[in-house]
């Protein structure tokens, strides 16, 4: 089962430096069908205006995934991490126990990236940060691990939950097939371009909830950058 959620049906706030969709009930957006989908909690499409950005606040108990699509991110928090993520890098951070972090963009561009919530498998570990660069061919045609909580994913930054957040490339007309093991669920989330989710099209920005399924191919109507996350079934 494939359920597109086209981008402009999803939640939507303007703040002027910030504008915000919400794939998922945020903030004052709400949608009690939109809650979560298995442990995804959060995955908002954002663009932060030149100069701007998220002063210092507080997370707790949330692994948060940023993935940059433009311009890029600077990050400072209260365990000393500062780093600066660009486009098509990630960035993850475990909050844990707490953790007090800023986010801002320092470029003369607007940064638009995808932030994505994944509730834990537990409470209670020691909260971190970490960036890493994935040059793009290395996704070129194929899922690449950017963030996992699975051990055999050795590349990715590690994730304190049983989920993958995995990117590709596609040119147009290519395809591509993931498989979901365990009755998992799938999100993805078209970056750039357009594709077929086995006969259903997702545009830039709209989002495909996958179910009841083991396997997807995915193909490029035209050239086409992909975000997939795959996760646990949760109760609510």
């Amino acid at each position: 089962m494939i359920d597109i959620r086209p981008h402009n049906q999803l939640g939507h706030a303007n703040h002027g430096w910030l504008d915000a969709r919400h794939h998922f009930s945020f903030a004052d957006y709400y949608d009690s069908a939109r809650m979560h989908w298995g442990a995804i909690r959060v995955w908002n499409d954002d663009a932060i205006a030149p100069g701007t950005g998220f002063g210092k606040h507080p997370h707790k108990n949330m692994e948060i995934i940023t993935y940059i699509r433009e311009g890029a991110i600077t990050h400072e928090d209260s365990l000393g991490n500062k780093g600066r993520t660009e486009a098509g890098d990630v960035q993850v951070m475990s909050a844990g126990t707490g953790i007090f972090h800023s986010e801002h963009n320092l470029e003369d561009i607007t940064t638009r990236l995808f932030q994505i919530w994944i509730i834990p498998d537990r409470s209670g570990h020691a909260p971190s940060w970490g960036t890493r660069t994935f040059p793009k061919g290395e996704r070129a045609g194929k899922f690449v691990a950017l963030a996992s909580g699975y051990q055999e994913d050795k590349e990715a930054l590690p994730l304190n939950a049983q989920a993958r957040v995995m990117g590709a490339s596609l040119k147009k007309n290519e395809s591509l097939e993931y498989n979901f093991p365990d009755k998992n669920l799938g999100y993805l989330v078209v970056a750039k371009g357009s594709v077929v989710i086995d006969g259903k099209t997702a545009n830039e920005g709209d989002g495909a909830a996958i179910s009841q399924t083991d396997t997807i191919t995915v193909t490029a109507t035209e050239d086409a950058e992909i975000i997939l996350v795959e996760t646990r079934p949760v109760t609510d």
